[in-house]
């Protein structure tokens, strides 16, 4: 199958490596051609314009926001620019409901299915297998796209028609940030009151509060390993965009807007190009704790 992929950063180049070994034959492109050069050498074809992907059944975008995806598909020169357009258009990035929506109806008017499958994971969680995928859009084409996208992620849920993937992803999104908070408040806590981080995560860890989520971030609590895989900018996008949605709907959320006020005060003090786990170090200030990095060897969870 002739497979198409626009956006080649940390995230798509991570799922892309899911599709080498099968017997998808991959062209992708990237804004920043270099980017997608790595994958030449595994085997993809790249790209000089989205035009040399128009004539692939089925094209993936991972792209960084709502812009970008409108860019992508129907700027000057986009995939539905062409007199030939992809049967189905996947589209993996996070982006709003209505910037979902209008995207669909232009794939509408050139007869380009389009589904909607935001994702859950970091590139570690896709390498590892665990990432998963939330659909929606016309049956049919997700049932024709299906195949890839078990191949792509550990676990791919349909959730109907329309952009109700997205809300699915908007609301994940606000608990992790929600999740992210309260584990740096207890580890705070635990860690003022004569506790290493690492003992009490590992407690946690093994408890019935566990989960995949706890154990993969455990290594930055401990180490003080901000590398990002997501940063704060991009949370308080997705919090600003649940908090609208929650307005819209007369949906009351007191825990996401305190957590909201806390995200966007880690963006004033210029924490904009780490891990949204440096929540921790916030909470420390203002706990009056200094952190800091335990050497101690941590499991991540997301060993292959």
């Amino acid at each position: 199958m002739d497979v198409g992929w626009i956006g080649t950063g940390r995230m798509g180049t991570a799922m892309v490596e899911r599709l080498f070994g099968t017997d998808v034959a991959l062209t992708v492109w990237n804004r920043t051609p270099a980017k997608a050069e790595p994958l030449r050498e595994r085997g993809a074809a790249v790209a000089g314009s989205l035009a040399e992907l128009r004539g692939a059944p089925i094209v993936f975008t991972m792209v960084a926001d709502d812009a970008a995806l409108e860019a992508v598909l129907t700027g000057d020169g986009g995939l539905l620019a062409g007199d030939r357009v992809p049967d189905v258009i996947v589209d993996c990035s996070t982006v709003s409901p209505e910037g979902s929506a209008a995207v669909r109806r232009a794939c509408a008017e050139r007869g380009a299915a389009f589904l909607a499958a935001p994702v859950s994971g970091n590139p570690g969680a896709v390498r590892a297998g665990r990432l998963a995928i939330a659909v929606s859009g016309p049956r049919d084409a997700y049932d024709r796209a299906a195949p890839l996208l078990a191949r792509i992620a550990g676990s791919v849920t349909y959730m109907g028609d329309g952009d109700s993937a997205r809300l699915v992803k908007i609301a994940h999104n606000l608990l992790l940030g929600v999740l992210t908070q309260a584990l740096a408040e207890v580890s705070v806590l635990a860690e003022k009151g004569g506790v290493p981080r690492h003992a009490l995560l590992d407690f946690l860890n093994n408890s019935v509060l566990g989960s995949v989520f706890t154990r993969y971030k455990t290594p930055a609590f401990v180490k003080l390993d901000f590398t990002p895989t997501f940063t704060p900018p991009l949370l308080k996008k997705d919090f600003d965009l649940g908090l609208t949605a929650a307005d819209g709907m007369d949906v009351p959320m007191p825990v996401v807007e305190q957590t909201a006020r806390l995200i966007q005060s880690l963006v004033e003090d210029g924490h904009v190009d780490e891990d949204f786990a440096v929540l921790l170090t916030q909470q420390a200030a203002a706990a009056g704790l200094k952190l800091a990095p335990e050497k101690v060897d941590v499991d991540d969870g997301l060993q292959s």
